[in-house]
């Protein structure tokens, strides 16, 4: 009874706040004016979140960090004053004041100075936000971080994108997504942003079946909810359509014809599934040229980008995590097919040496601090395990004018996995390929490796790599395995679904890979 109440409660919430967010929309003028004004109050609105949301808040993971360190607000204040955010951000993590992604992800204890501090997910949790509905974080593997998503985040987040629709000339044109349904949160966030910034979708393709994925049942009544309630607030925000992935023809000719009809059409959806978009169109001999798409969820490779460019469609990429929201947008006048502007008015960031997990190799990694009140989650030097080319220059496109001058390209994960839009940790495979294959399939965990590479047609593959050595009458019992073990550790029944449909996972019995210099490490990618 009680979860029913809350449940009914979480709705009431939703229906009240939907209505008020449905009516307001964001100019590009006032879009513009937003983004400068935070721009301008970065340090203020940095130093409130650590006074309300850290140092007000003594469940905050970040206090015992602190302490730890010597620092006190006072302290973090002046070094704001007088040596900048970042520099003050730097010197908190040569302190020890910091979160690694597993530390984030609850999987590790925060281990300082031989100090142990236990944490959960829930505690990074922004303890001011109204909590309008839950997702969780979009696809990813493992313990399953849940992220409150509120309307006001939301609306925070719609200047951004009402700034990269202008910039690109797709404010108004028919515009398609494909993209899940709750509990992934992709398709209802989209869906309510573009409306946020004066339009709807005309089509909400979704990628998994939810009979196949068997969604419980409050996430897909939460879905029918919204999609209702807008329409009684005026917004036609549309059904979703159940398009598998092998069905991507479907998308494409609704683009085709759209653009044929109207002028113009835009697709927002990941980047595999862009890529599956373009190679039906090719297929059907449709013409895409005045296409643009927008994607995300994973690097976008130039393999990936030559077949999206080869049918005439215009490409721009985009950088979100959910924990955050809209990280960078892509430029106008890029440098490469990932050049992003790094949106600095809601995040800021700065990279520090990680070692790479397995390897000898260290990369600079991301670590971001959270600086608008609505951000679901506070960071506070948290590890995205993304790391990239950070660099500030001139570009001349319009984002420049808002104040944008940093970029980032060529972003990629050191310890996650990534295809069709869903992440794997790395952790949580290595269990599997360490603990739970070799108690059911015999062997060692030198046995078995994960590969990740891309294929002939620039699909990334995840193939597992069982030494020959390993009788296995079966191979299909080997996928079969592992996917239950994914479920197990928190895997969403909707990632597994879309790695089923994509076939993204297999067996090749061969030898694990060894390193240039001879080393084994049980996730190898080929680069």
């Amino acid at each position: 009874m009680k979860n029913i109440a809350a449940n009914l409660r979480a709705y009431a919430r939703f229906y009240l706040g939907l209505r008020g967010f449905l009516r307001q929309k964001v100019s590009v003028a006032e879009a513009q004016a937003i983004v400068r004004q935070r721009i301008a109050d970065r340090d203020t609105n940095f130093m409130r979140l650590m006074e309300r949301g850290i140092f007000g808040y003594r469940n905050s993971p970040y206090l015992p960090l602190l302490k730890l360190a010597g620092c006190k607000l006072g302290d973090i204040r002046n070094r704001v004053k007088t040596r900048g955010l970042e520099a003050t951000l730097r010197e908190l993590r040569e302190a020890g004041v910091y979160v690694t992604f597993e530390e984030f992800k609850g999987r590790k204890p925060i281990v300082r100075d031989g100090e142990v501090f236990h944490v959960e997910p829930r505690q990074f949790d922004n303890p001011f936000l109204s909590r309008h509905y839950d997702s969780t974080t979009g696809g990813t593997t493992g313990s399953g971080i849940r992220v409150r998503v509120d309307l006001d985040h939301l609306a925070a987040d719609a200047p951004h994108m009402g700034l990269v629709y202008h910039i690109h000339g797709v404010l108004k044109i028919p515009m398609a997504i494909w993209f899940g349904t709750l509990p992934d949160p992709t398709g209802t966030i989209a869906t309510l942003m573009r409306s946020r910034c004066g339009s709807v979708p005309l089509k909400w393709f979704s990628p998994v079946v939810v009979q196949d994925a068997k969604a419980p049942l409050k996430y897909r009544l939460t879905t029918q909810f919204t999609v209702l309630a807008g329409r009684l607030f005026g917004v036609p925000i549309p059904r979703p359509q159940p398009v598998s992935l092998d069905q991507a023809a479907i998308v494409a000719r609704w683009l085709a014809k759209t653009a044929a009809a109207q002028g113009a059409s835009l697709l927002v959806t990941h980047v595999s599934q862009a890529m599956r978009v373009c190679m039906a169109a090719q297929a059907e001999d449709l013409d895409l040229t005045r296409v643009t798409i927008m994607a995300g969820g994973e690097p976008p490779s130039p393999a990936k980008i030559r077949i999206i460019n080869r049918t005439g469609a215009r490409w721009v990429p985009l950088y979100f995590f959910t924990e955050a929201g809209a990280v960078g947008l892509g430029c106008a006048d890029p440098v490469d097919e990932t050049d992003v502007h790094f949106l600095k008015d809601s995040l800021a960031l700065i990279p520090y040496p990680r070692q790479i997990p397995g390897s000898d190799t260290t990369v600079e990694a991301f670590n971001y601090t959270s600086l608008l009140p609505a951000a679901p989650k506070l960071l506070l030097n948290v590890e995205s395990d993304d790391y990239g080319i950070i660099e500030t220059r001139s570009c001349g496109c319009p984002f420049e004018t808002c104040g944008y001058s940093e970029h980032l390209r060529q972003i990629r994960s050191f310890r996650k996995l990534t295809g069709e839009g869903v992440t794997l940790v790395g952790s949580d495979m290595l269990h599997i390929l360490e603990e739970e294959l070799p108690a059911r399939f015999g062997g060692s965990p030198l046995d078995y490796q994960l590969l990740e590479e891309e294929d002939q047609q620039g699909f990334t593959r995840l193939s597992l790599l069982v030494h020959p050595r390993i009788q296995i009458t079966d191979e299909s019992q080997v996928i079969a395995t592992v996917l239950e073990a994914l479920k197990r550790r928190g895997a969403g029944r909707q990632a597994i679904e879309l790695w089923k449909q994509a076939k993204t996972l297999s067996v090749k019995r061969q030898e694990p890979i060894l390193t240039a210099r001879g080393k084994f490490s049980p996730l190898h990618r080929v680069k």
